[in-house]
């Protein structure tokens, strides 16, 4: 015999939404009421349930259900069981918003500015960046220090658009330009931290399929960026007000357009200028799914 079926529990509203100031909202859902609106907003062409039913969830339902899988990293029955509904609903909600935040990507992606999650944590840094659009793109287009460059640590090859440290530094300017080097490189760390303390889905175990994990990543991607556009607090967070600081003109450089020399120019120039490494105009973010 078949065992019985499981009633389904549906909620008309989340209706603590009302009761909820804008603090509270954001320790549960990282946002406040009027970004949760804009949201709501955003995704409702792509995302809002073409039938007629009275158990349909709202699009408001929908986005907050998402948002508090990804800020609380629970398992999904956690989730369910917080807010009131079946878990194979909210499995199909997160699934759901986590595609429609996807198809916006290339609208808010632009303080992380590119993202790459399609590779497993044991995998090498150096064969995610080669394999990746962003390493073709550069290759095939990047014209020299007018556009910038990339800070990569050891784990890259030196490259025209991509400048990592000197394996044996001797001279004063090489040390320097290390050292700056790893100083850049905690901005970096700093905002995958801030990432991950507001978005904890990405601190736990996701128990799900990795081509999933890499869309979820993208989502909360797109979600940090949107937050940051909004101008949205931190909620218990240190690393509140990190702001990366403004680029300097880099001076032309008319030699042998390779990655050493390159690095050579840059470690030498900035060394008379000042202590502090020309700021890098093209910090993108490569992130590896753990």
């Amino acid at each position: 015999m078949l065992p019985p079926r499981k009633d389904r529990v549906f909620r008309g509203t989340i209706s603590h939404l009302t009761n909820l100031n804008d603090d509270e909202l954001r320790r549960r859902y990282r946002f406040g009421k009027d970004s949760i609106a804009y949201l709501c907003d955003l995704l409702q062409d792509r995302h809002s349930r073409s039938n007629n039913k009275s158990t349909a969830l709202t699009v408001e339902q929908q986005v907050c259900i998402a948002l508090r899988y990804y800020a609380s990293g629970s398992f999904l029955q956690v989730i369910g069981d917080t807010l009131g509904y079946d878990e194979g609903t909210v499995s199909r909600v997160v699934s759901d918003v986590t595609d429609a935040l996807i198809e916006i990507k290339d609208d808010f992606v632009c303080r992380f500015t590119n993202t790459f999650a399609n590779w497993a944590g044991s995998t090498y840094v150096s064969h995610i960046f080669n394999t990746s659009a962003l390493s073709y793109y550069l290759q095939t287009n990047h014209r020299g220090l007018i556009d910038g460059v990339i800070r990569g640590y050891s784990g890259y090859a030196c490259r025209p658009f991509l400048l990592s440290p000197y394996a044996n530094p001797i001279e004063r300017h090489q040390q320097r330009f290390n050292g700056c080097n790893a100083s850049t490189r905690s901005v970096i760390e700093r905002t995958f931290g801030i990432l991950k303390r507001k978005f904890h889905v990405l601190h736990s175990e996701v128990r799900m399929k990795p081509e999933k994990i890499c869309r979820i990543f993208g989502a909360c991607a797109v979600l940090h960026n949107i937050a940051s556009s909004r101008n949205e607090p931190l909620v218990n967070d240190d690393g509140a007000g990190v702001r990366l600081d403004q680029p300097v003109q880099v001076p032309v450089f008319l030699g042998v357009q390779d990655g050493r020399n390159t690095r050579e120019h840059v470690a030498r120039v900035s060394s008379l200028l000042s202590s502090t490494l020309y700021k890098i105009r093209c910090l993108n973010l490569f992130c590896v799914v753990q």
